[in-house]
């Protein structure tokens, strides 16, 4: 088995960072009824057009349960690689590995404890035993290292520039329903040492509303090292005004692991989105799972969005500002070539781009 447990032993492994070349993209096939509408069939056109787009730029894995299989594999394109990976829903980059990089190249994952976004307390569907297995698989599909982490942690919760620094909020890791009694210093303590960061920035909070706890990927996110984007709103009114500028105020008062000051770029929020009566309507509703009624706000962000090697795959929320969102991100992404995809129904589920993809660094065999 290559299993080992603990924190990875070999200095100088470390989270690379997804703005670093990949060898490939994994996602999964949404099906879930209570959280995608009309039996997930728009849902899956959208997922279709992410991956088709992604795959312009590297290798896209799609795992799919078995009973959705065939229908995954006529819809997505030939050369988008479709495995059988069974799952309780479709967001990987919570549920799927964080890959590590070893000095010498060769790949290793981190498995998190995973408790679908807070267990019995504010959890977003119950069970979620398939999804825990997804990192195990992985890595037996791979034949790398497994680390398994002493902590519930999700994908989404961080980002990391691959030179040392790491982006979290306190409203997602320190939350009790994740990992109750483990501070802020015993948390950094595990970042460290499993994700080989010498830098965490703490944010306070994450985008208003945010289903999962507040992730970071939904508010900020490193575009290249010492420069991240950050979701704005210039709406007085709005909870995430608020949001925004505390935000703010702790990037430009932070350095990263480097000593170099943050240069922050500002993406304007879309919206507000809110759940139309018709969205609702087609969602199965069950006690076992997050409710989305009609008129609840959704917690839109251009921020979450996917790294290529040649593209930048980005949400279409808003026709009143898509394009402006789109002029930043080129201007922040010379070398690549923009993509929008039309993303509501993503959002509908409660995340975006980025909570359903997983890039898979480059190695290089010893």
């Amino acid at each position: 088995m290559l299993t080992l447990l603990g924190p990875p032993p070999s200095p100088g492994i470390r989270h690379a960072g997804r703005v670093r070349p990949h060898d490939a993209c994994w996602m999964l096939w949404p099906q879930r009824p209570d959280t995608w509408r009309f039996g997930a069939k728009p849902a899956q056109q959208a997922f279709v057009e992410v991956a088709t787009a992604i795959s312009e730029s590297e290798t896209v894995y799609v795992g799919v349960n078995d009973d959705q299989y065939e229908n995954a594999l006529h819809q997505l394109p030939a050369h988008v690689r479709v495995v059988e990976l069974s799952s309780n829903d479709a967001w990987m980059r919570d549920v799927g590995p964080t890959f590590l990089t070893h000095p010498d190249g060769r790949l290793a994952m981190v498995d998190w404890e995973f408790n679908a976004w807070g267990g019995l307390k504010g959890g977003l569907y119950f069970p979620w035993d398939k999804d825990k297995r997804i990192r195990t698989k992985i890595a037996e599909m791979l034949g790398i290292e497994r680390f398994k982490a002493p902590v519930v942690l999700e994908g989404g919760a961080i980002h990391v520039d691959g030179e040392g620094t790491l982006l979290t909020t306190e409203e997602c890791l320190l939350n009790p329903n994740r990992n109750p009694g483990l501070n802020r210093t015993e948390m950094e303590r595990v970042l460290h040492e499993t994700l080989g960061v010498d830098k965490i920035i703490w944010l306070p909070r994450g985008c208003y509303l945010d289903e999962t706890d507040g992730h970071v990927d939904n508010l900020c996110c490193f575009v290249t090292p010492g420069e991240v984007v950050l979701s704005w709103c210039d709406d007085e009114t709005d909870p995430q005004h608020a949001i925004c500028r505390e935000a703010l105020q702790v990037l430009e008062s932070s350095t990263d692991a480097k000593g170099r000051k943050l240069l922050v770029h500002k993406l304007p929020q879309p919206g507000p989105l809110f759940i139309e009566e018709d969205e609702a309507s087609g969602i199965d509703r069950l006690s076992s799972s997050h409710p989305r009624r009609p008129g609840d706000r959704m917690a839109g962000s251009y921020v979450n969005f996917y790294i290529g090697n040649s593209v930048v795959v980005m949400p279409l929320l808003d026709p009143t500002r898509d394009e402006q969102a789109r002029d930043i991100l080129q201007g922040l992404f010379p070398d690549r070539r923009i993509v929008g995809v039309p993303a509501r129904e993503i959002l509908l589920g409660g995340g975006n781009i980025h909570c359903i993809t997983q890039q898979q660094p480059k190695r290089r065999l010893p």
